[in-house]
């Protein structure tokens, strides 16, 4: 932690590149705009959160600009003041660094591969043939199956499951619960009872990854699931075996993704999505909360499905047409049938004439 080291804005603005105006004070750390002390870095994004600054204790403020706002302020000057705070604020608060340490409770296999100034915690597993790399932190409970790989710097937070054969790559947070490379749902029908197919391929987390708690990744059923480099994976997810997500793609909480979808590179999916399996989605895709995607998106956009919410007397009275649209339906196609067929008995008529 640096929170108890001051740090002048000057300093700030020649290592993160952007404008101070105002007086070259000292901050030592950053907080919301309510909670602010006098010594706390704010941010502002909205001109709505305007009233909120001027009452707020913060000296010191992010913003794209300093007109309209209060003249007793230092400011930061920059085009993105969310991505600027979240530098500012990982610099004041990084992750901690290997302790280098291995708890003696730790249950590990003889032949495997440990970096020196690797940290491992109470109650770890570690199986034959594991290589973790330089940096790496595995926290108090967690299991890494056999010949599985962790990458340099990766931390792996408690009770953290890492299935075997399983690659983990640099610079990757797994956070506590998440199951990495079960087995996916692979099952064949045999008229009367299920035989399982087994699930030979393995899940690989490249660089720079981040998945959230209880977080569920599926081995590959013969090819690999793959979560590509700067992926950013919520709380809560599962992702089936053989799908493979781009590069830098964020997905919240809730989603499920079945078998071999493919998601491309720079997609943002919103909370509670269901992917069917066996499709493609492009780079550069939205999909809002809440939406359910049948089948493959070959272009960038901004995609949705399902009903907004309404008042349950509303969605009742909605849901009585809804029960009659294809009794609806057969009446227009019958209406414009007629319709056609008087224009077309006009038409000979005038011909005729």
């Amino acid at each position: 932690m640096m929170q108890s080291i001051d740090v002048r804005l000057s300093d700030l603005a020649e290592k993160f590149g952007c404008e101070l105006i105002g007086e070259n004070i000292c901050v030592a750390g950053v907080a919301s705009l309510s909670s602010a002390a006098h010594s706390d870095l704010v941010f502002l994004n909205n001109e709505k959160f305007i009233d909120q600054l001027i009452h707020s204790k913060a000296k010191a403020v992010i913003a794209k600009s300093n007109e309209k706002l209060p003249l007793d302020r230092s400011y930061l000057i920059c085009r993105d003041p969310v991505l600027l705070f979240a530098l500012i604020a990982d610099y004041f608060n990084p992750r901690p660094l290997s302790q280098a340490s291995i708890h003696p409770t730790a249950v590990i296999a003889s032949d495997a591969v440990i970096a020196p100034d690797v940290e491992v915690g109470p109650h770890v597993t570690i199986e034959t043939g594991v290589i973790l790399s330089s940096g790496v932190q595995i926290k108090a409970g967690c299991f890494i199956g056999a010949n599985s790989v962790i990458g340099a710097n990766s931390i792996l937070m408690p009770r953290v499951v890492v299935y075997s054969d399983s690659m983990v790559g640099e610079r990757c947070v797994i956070h506590s619960g998440c199951v990495i490379g079960s087995d996916g749902f692979g099952n064949a029908w045999a008229r009367d009872h299920w035989v399982r197919i087994p699930q030979l391929g393995r899940a690989i987390i490249e660089n720079d990854v981040e998945i959230g708690a209880n977080t569920t990744i599926d081995r590959g059923a013969l090819d690999d699931t793959v979560i590509g480099s700067g992926a950013r994976l919520d709380n809560l997810i599962q992702i089936a075996h053989n799908v493979k997500i781009g590069s830098n793609t964020a997905i919240a909480a809730c989603t499920g993704i079945a078998g071999s979808a493919e998601i491309g590179a720079n997609c943002l999916i919103g909370g509670g999505a269901l992917i069917a399996g066996h499709l493609k989605i492009a780079d550069k895709v939205t999909i809002l909360a809440g939406s359910a995607v049948p089948s493959s998106l070959s272009e960038a956009g901004v995609y949705a499905s399902g009903v907004p919410v309404v008042p349950h007397g509303t969605w009742l009275k909605n849901m009585v047409h809804f029960r009659k649209l294809d009794e609806l339906a057969k009446k227009v196609k019958h209406i414009e049938k007629m319709q056609v067929a008087q224009q077309t008995t006009q038409g000979e008529s005038s011909d005729t004439n």
